[in-house]
């Protein structure tokens, strides 16, 4: 039997307080990044997925899918990315077509700079709340993301 599943208005309620935090917390952190003279928290995601790689290298669409960001618009950051010299385009080995991209000493520098206002902004930000809480929320929003 087809059930038709309706949002509630506590769903309704928690989509927007979801979107909300999310606006406050990273324009808090987009603020303080800009305010130290640092790039945009977009370039933070990608330096740090690049350095988890250690040596390796991603490819665009790998980068795509792990940042959730549309590839046109990753496509242009990384261009400014690597015009600052933060990470290297390289010719994939196994297909001399597709891309592959590399952090950079001065892309792994800058991420941990960066770190260094991000983290007390995100401290600041959720500062109020207990670890217990944190991993509650952790844990629900992995589960959302499913």
């Amino acid at each position: 039997m087809d059930q038709k599943i309706s949002t509630t208005s506590a769903q309704i309620r928690a989509w927007i307080a979801l979107n909300r935090a999310w606006t406050r917390v990273s324009g808090r952190v987009e603020t303080r990044l800009k305010q130290a003279g640092h790039p945009p928290l977009a370039w933070y995601d990608v330096l740090w997925e690049l350095e988890k790689m250690r040596d390796c290298c991603l490819r665009p669409v790998e980068l795509e899918a792990r940042l959730l960001i549309r590839q046109h618009n990753l496509s242009r950051l990384l261009t400014r990315m690597e015009t600052a010299g933060m990470v290297e385009k390289l010719r994939c080995p196994e297909d001399g077509r597709g891309l592959q991209i590399r952090l950079t000493d001065t892309g792994r520098e800058a991420r941990k700079a960066m770190w260094e206002v991000y983290r007390p902004a995100l401290d600041e930000a959720l500062g109020d709340m207990s670890p217990a809480q944190a991993e509650a929320l952790a844990d629900r929003l992995d589960a959302l993301g499913r």
